[in-house]
């Protein structure tokens, strides 16, 4: 998917990385970075990420035939209504956002101008944040998932596809629901037990935090603002994906109070196989 123009609006780790992505592989002949950060925006320039930088966003989209929103889930329905005053009657709008749902649902009354919004999210992010660290192949081989509005045309779903695709990603289309019902338990959870895992652990004891410990918390690393807005949109199915994890943690629990050496191998074989069954 060639385009003439892309406006990537939050030029952070994900939105540098389109960008970087989109230049390296020739796919735009113009990438537009649009943002409130003078410096950060400086960063994204002076790496290559983007063509050119504004703050201002009826400039920034003037001539984009594709806007991707690259900020925090809170803010890109309120986001996307704002491009969508300025944009081009054309435009494709999709984001970047790790929840679905409540995006959906606030886009679901219509745009408020022009344009037409088809959701994604790419599963490829980090602990680390910012443009410093964007990457051209961060979606080679990672899955994106895209949520089709229903008021979005077949073709206009394809076209989003189509661009995921030309950065290397794999895609799948599921509802927002389904979405957000799967990260909940394969994203948003493990994000919330690392950072329960490090917050319990005892300041004395970190001397001895060796790589197992630093392995299993290093989500607790993330930007604590962008977590707690995808905790809390998402909070429905989080809480759903807690209960289910305390069952099989009462399950540990009550094997070692039982002393119970063949339930624990059972279950530490379960988590093995599952472990296993996913390619690092």
């Amino acid at each position: 998917m060639k385009l003439d123009t892309v406006a990537i609006i939050g030029v952070g780790l994900i939105g540098g990385s389109i960008g970087l992505a989109l230049r390296q592989r020739a796919l735009a002949r113009t990438v537009v970075g649009i943002g409130r950060t003078a410096s950060r925006l400086r960063v994204a320039e002076e790496s290559g990420a983007v063509s050119r930088v504004t703050t201002d966003v009826r400039q920034g989209v003037a001539d984009a035939e594709l806007i991707v929103v690259c900020t925090p889930v809170g803010h890109i329905a309120d986001h996307v209504q704002q491009v969508s005053r300025v944009c081009r009657a054309d435009a494709l709008i999709t984001d970047a956002g790790s929840t679905k749902g409540e995006i959906c649902r606030a886009l679901a009354v219509g745009l408020a101008g022009g344009g037409v919004f088809v959701g994604s999210h790419p599963l490829a992010g980090s602990e680390k944040s910012g443009p410093e660290f964007a990457d051209p192949n961060l979606f080679e081989g990672c899955v994106t998932v895209v949520t089709a509005a229903e008021t979005a045309s077949e073709r206009r779903v394809a076209q989003v596809e189509s661009f995921w695709q030309s950065l290397g990603s794999r895609v799948l289309r599921m509802s927002p629901d389904e979405h957000d019902r799967a990260v909940a338990e394969i994203s948003h959870l493990p994000h919330l037990l690392a950072s329960a895992l490090a917050a319990a652990a005892d300041p004395q004891d970190l001397i001895l935090a060796a790589r197992g410990w630093q392995d299993t918390t290093r989500l607790a690393a993330g930007d604590v603002e962008l977590w707690r807005q995808i905790l809390s949109e998402n909070r429905r199915h989080v809480l759903q994906s807690l209960d289910k994890f305390g069952k099989v943690l009462s399950k540990f629990r009550q094997a070692l109070e039982g002393n119970d050496p063949a339930e624990l191998v059972r279950l530490l074989q379960l988590g093995k196989s599952n472990r296993d069954s996913v390619a690092s």
